[in-house]
């Protein structure tokens, strides 16, 4: 069962812009679990043939992100926290950022948590997306 629900997705030029969103209700986090802005959110995507890897982070605090190299300087990652939301806007779309993207959440209320290694790797994020294709093609 996903907990999270990725949109936005399309097909785009390169050079183009993008913005995909994630959202999560009440319903669907368990009872148990904190708030919504309690929570580390991320972006992965995973392209044909290759393994998921991370994209940006934000923090539960602070709203400080990091990005991986590959998108840094194109990619902003934003959250709103009233309406339980994680943004990626992207620009200056490249053909090898086609991937499926997906929005995954961690329970870490650190933020200096985002500035090590552990950020990308998937396996530290508890609850996931079924994920949004983006395709940038001519």
């Amino acid at each position: 069962q996903s907990h999270l629900v990725e949109s936005g997705g399309d097909l785009v030029q390169p050079g183009g812009s993008l913005t995909l969103s994630c959202t999560a209700s009440e319903s669907t986090l368990p009872s148990y679990s904190p708030a919504w802005q309690h929570w580390t959110l991320a972006w992965f995507r995973q392209a044909p043939g290759k393994e998921r890897e991370g994209v940006s982070v934000i923090s539960s605090r602070d709203d400080v992100a990091n990005y991986a190299d590959a998108v840094r300087g194109r990619f902003t990652i934003t959250r709103d926290n009233a309406k339980n939301t994680l943004f990626l806007h992207m620009n200056s779309l490249k053909s090898e950022d086609t991937a499926v993207y997906y929005c995954a959440a961690a329970r870490v209320f650190n933020s200096g948590w985002i500035y090590g290694s552990r950020w990308s790797r998937a396996a530290e994020y508890e609850y996931w997306g079924q994920g949004t294709q983006v395709t940038v093609s001519s």
